[in-house]
């Protein structure tokens, strides 16, 4: 804020440079006062305008709480009657024998800002979920699974096709094929994956949805054994497993898929092991950049795409016209995130 001495000394410089000949913008930017902002001290005539901003201190505002009052609202909350109820319930009682002491809104400010704003009577406090965001940079760091019906050839039975991926290299590292659904079968096959994935001593992250075998006792028992992190989806949302939903697209909508139920478990198997096949070892994977699983979690991923990237380079250098940009990128993520919309921003740069 320029004072009224002030403004007069630089009305005066801008008009002496002015009467000089230079232009009256430029005057002002020498100083740092705008054109505008000149005009305005001027006005119409040579009266120097004072400034219209004011420096008056308001008085706090009326409704706020005396320090008496807050300490007449703690005393009523932290009394024995009302030490276990909330805000919501005080005020009310206190209504219905013609008292008034402040809002509900007041209340719970008020033990807010004295660290009284707690949970009060004997329920149990509600918990915070684990959160289901996981960041996988190699293979086996995250695992995820899950059981999907297949058809049998009676009507209303199912076997049960157990699976397993690595999130990194979406390879199904273990799958069986059984009657019935249980946690001790889940448990089998998390040895026998562990096993041919040679895990022991090494961290891994076992995400699934909430089912029962997924949650069973035998189950998580040897987790915990193995030294394996459950992970498991969040109540009621259907989306939090979506590798291990995406596979189970991906088999059913095979060309190949029985049009008729599985005459027997053992005839279940053996197409579940031709599709394991193809799956791990032929198909060429969309979120892979078109290179088997088996290639990304072998670690020989980038001598293919390196390949790939010479190939389109030779191409763009014989026949120059046809890229107007760069040639495709042929780059794999670094990074594969299990449910990232659920992380913080700084959760992200950590892992980043």
């Amino acid at each position: 804020m320029i004072n009224v001495p002030d403004r007069l000394l630089c009305i005066s410089l801008i008009r002496e440079a002015a009467q000089s000949g230079c232009r009256l913008e430029k005057a002002c930017d020498e100083l740092g006062v705008s054109l505008r902002t000149f005009q305005r001290w001027v006005g119409d005539g040579d009266t120097v305008r004072a400034d219209g901003r004011t420096t008056t201190e308001r008085p706090p505002p009326g409704n706020q709480l005396s320090e008496a009052e807050r300490q007449q609202i703690l005393e009523v909350a932290n009394s024995a009657e009302f030490a276990s109820l909330p805000p919501s319930q005080i005020v009310p009682r206190l209504a219905d024998r013609g008292v008034y002491v402040a809002s509900e809104s007041s209340f719970y400010r008020v033990l807010r800002s004295a660290s009284q704003q707690h949970h009060r009577g004997r329920a149990r406090k509600p918990s915070t979920r684990v959160v289901t965001s996981h960041c996988a940079t190699a293979p086996n760091q995250v695992w995820s699974w899950d059981i999907t019906w297949v058809p049998a050839a009676v009507k209303g039975q199912y076997y049960y096709w157990y699976m397993m991926l690595d999130v990194f290299s979406r390879k199904i590292v273990g799958h069986e094929v059984h009657e019935a659904e249980s946690a001790e079968l889940a448990a089998l096959l998390m040895r026998r994956a562990s096993l041919a994935e040679g895990l022991a001593g090494r961290p891994l992250v076992l995400h699934s949805d909430n089912g029962s075998p997924m949650k069973g006792a035998t189950m998580l028992a040897t987790l915990e054994n193995l030294g394996v992190v459950a992970s498991f989806s969040r109540p009621r949302v259907s989306n939090d497993n979506p590798y291990a939903e995406s596979l189970f697209r991906t088999c059913k909508y095979r060309p190949d898929y029985p049009r008729k139920p599985f005459g027997s478990v053992d005839e279940a198997r053996a197409w579940t092991q031709q599709f394991v096949r193809w799956y791990n070892h032929e198909h060429k994977h969309s979120g892979l950049k078109f290179v088997t699983p088996a290639q990304c979690h072998n670690g020989v991923a980038n001598a293919v795409l390196a390949q790939r990237e010479i190939v389109y380079a030779e191409a763009r250098q014989r026949n120059p016209r046809r890229w107007s940009r760069s040639t495709r990128n042929w780059k794999l993520k670094d990074q594969v995130w299990l449910n990232p919309e659920r992380m913080q921003p700084e959760e992200l740069k950590q892992c980043a």
